[in-house]
């Protein structure tokens, strides 16, 4: 990895100041003054900025219980930002894999490794999220081989992937897509004629929300539930 890079990953240094402190000899690789910000470091070498170890930060790996009133969004904006609620360090270095809307809770994921969350939000990898569903009208039984086939939601080409729909109660239901379409599990309940009152998302791929997490909640992903989502 190029030195400049490094530091401005595991330091509150930007990418511009790291350069910087490298050209006027602030940074020094196995203790021998470095001041190439292109110069390439390896996982074993010790990089000191004025004479203090800087040490790699790991991946960091979050699974969070979304309250309503915050948005999937890195920035607040009308609302605020779901990263508000997580008191660590270097926040701002992180993003949310696959987004709630404002008026949606529930699991939410949130890392700073950019190729694991890709593995997960890829269309190819059509990585299962599950839905607990409140809804307006009566659930016919019938609806569940609609999903199951697929539905063409206005404006859209193509149907959706097949759905899992299980009923939970006369308007409540489990709901298993496929994809992330926009506002894909309200347009899908409005094609057949139905409102979603409330939605909760209850788990992504392999991994589902912790029943002790209270609204706005977090912690740290397990190594098992971290390795569990390497989809191939």
């Amino acid at each position: 990895m190029r030195l400049d890079k490094y530091i401005a990953q595991n330091t509150n240094l930007t990418r511009s100041l790291a350069k910087q402190a490298i050209s006027s000899g602030q940074v020094s690789v196995n203790l021998e003054c470095i001041k190439n910000t292109a110069f390439k470091i390896n996982p074993a070498d010790k990089v000191c900025y004025f004479d203090k170890l800087i040490s790699a930060l790991d991946h960091r790996y979050i699974m969070l219980n979304k309250p309503l009133g915050y948005i999937c969004s890195t920035q607040d904006e009308v609302h605020p930002s779901v990263l508000n609620l997580l008191d660590i360090d270097k926040r701002d270095r992180l993003h949310i894999v696959g987004r709630l809307d404002v008026d949606t809770t529930g699991l939410v994921l949130i890392t700073d490794d950019g190729q694991w969350s890709h593995r997960i939000t890829s269309p190819k990898k059509n990585c299962q999220k599950s839905y607990l569903v409140d809804l307006t009208e009566k659930v016919d039984a019938d609806i569940i081989e609609i999903f199951k086939k697929g539905l063409l939601l206005n404006n859209e080409i193509k149907p959706t992937l097949p759905a899992q729909l299980i009923l939970q109660s006369k308007q409540k239901v489990l709901l298993s897509i496929q994809e992330g379409r926009y506002h894909q599990v309200k347009r899908m309940f409005a094609a057949v004629g139905n409102h979603v009152e409330a939605l909760h998302r209850i788990s992504i791929g392999t991994i589902t929300l912790d029943a002790q997490l209270g609204d706005g909640e977090w912690r740290y992903l397990t190594e098992d539930e971290i390795t569990s989502m390497n989809l191939k």
